[in-house]
């Protein structure tokens, strides 16, 4: 009895089925947060695909409805014929943007990430242009579409609130940052995979993925964009975001760089208290007063955390 003969493949074949497989996946995923955007949410899309259409990069456009209370999701799935390319994630409560952004660049297939928002605030028809910048410069590992004014409510409070922030972000990562929280962004997706669970559920996701990057000196790049009143209501709170933005800068930074953080005011408090040893010394030098000696052990209880937690995040794997 003859041994059955295997069936034989075509090695064309094959490279048809590779090429067909590859070319299933796109080059750019587009994370787009939804909440409550009813009245211009397809405009914004109809925005997106089109810049994305006429540039000839491959993509798909994660539109991810964040538990909305009106006819946002209704109005995505009414246009979801229209764009092939978008894709309509629901929530079932909201998370917030940055679980969002989260989530999106979790399922993103895309090598290029682009995080924006749907209030028509950005200039979205530009991110072709940011994309175009990282494949053209291998070297740059994030591209932020940096403001040149602010259009968003508070204006008052937000601008030196803002920039106060971004002066202690500078300072800790020894970078210029001219927009620490821009919405408008691309970033390779294998580079952020680490730091994508460092992400909070809020606004200030997008302070942590400027910080991880630079913290880890992957470089950033900077656009200047223009930045337009956002359609529709704001969900940004000023006492309880801008709170949330000092604390996530001074986390991250800690997180990455704790010396940056505790070394100095422990370095104060040790020459303070040194300062005033010898002033006690030189006019008692029988007595140290109290608060010397406080001032001497809170500086060295803070150092010695400092070099714990130095040590601590050089014994991570991979530095993250």
């Amino acid at each position: 009895m003859g041994t059955p003969s295997l069936p034989v493949r075509d090695p064309q074949e094959e490279n048809v089925a590779d090429d067909a497989t590859s070319a299933d996946v796109p080059y750019v995923t587009i994370v787009l947060p939804c909440y409550n955007e009813q009245d211009h949410v397809v405009a914004e899309v109809e925005r997106i695909c089109a810049a994305m259409d006429a540039s000839g990069y491959s993509y798909e456009l994660l539109a991810v409805d964040d538990a909305s209370t009106d006819e946002t999701l209704l109005r995505l799935r009414d246009a979801e014929p229209r764009f092939p390319r978008m894709r309509v994630i629901t929530f079932q409560n909201n998370g917030g943007a940055g679980t969002v952004r989260r989530i999106g660049s979790q399922r993103a297939r895309g090598e290029i990430v682009v995080w924006t928002d749907a209030d028509m605030s950005y200039p979205n028809e530009r991110i072709p242009e940011l994309v175009a910048i990282l494949e053209k410069d291998p070297d740059t590992d994030q591209v932020v579409g940096a403001r040149l004014q602010e259009a968003g409510t508070h204006k008052l409070l937000r601008v030196p609130a803002k920039w106060l922030i971004r002066k202690v972000a500078e300072r800790l990562t020894n970078t210029p940052i001219p927009d620490l929280n821009s919405g408008l962004r691309a970033f390779r997706r294998e580079v952020a995979q680490p730091y994508l669970r460092l992400l909070p559920p809020g606004f200030s996701c997008v302070t942590t993925i400027t910080l991880a990057f630079l913290s880890n000196q992957h470089p950033v790049r900077y656009v200047p964009i223009e930045y337009a009143k956002r359609a529709g209501s704001s969900k940004f709170h000023f006492v309880r975001d801008a709170y949330r933005y000092i604390l996530q800068v001074l986390r991250m930074v800690m997180y990455f760089n704790p010396l940056k953080v505790l070394m100095p005011p422990a370095l104060w408090l040790l020459g303070i208290g040194t300062l005033k040893g010898v002033y006690d010394v030189v006019s008692d030098p029988v007595y140290i007063r109290n608060n010397t000696i406080m001032l001497v052990l809170t500086g060295l209880m803070i150092a010695s955390m400092a070099l714990l937690a130095d040590l601590i995040v050089r014994s991570r794997n991979n530095g993250t």
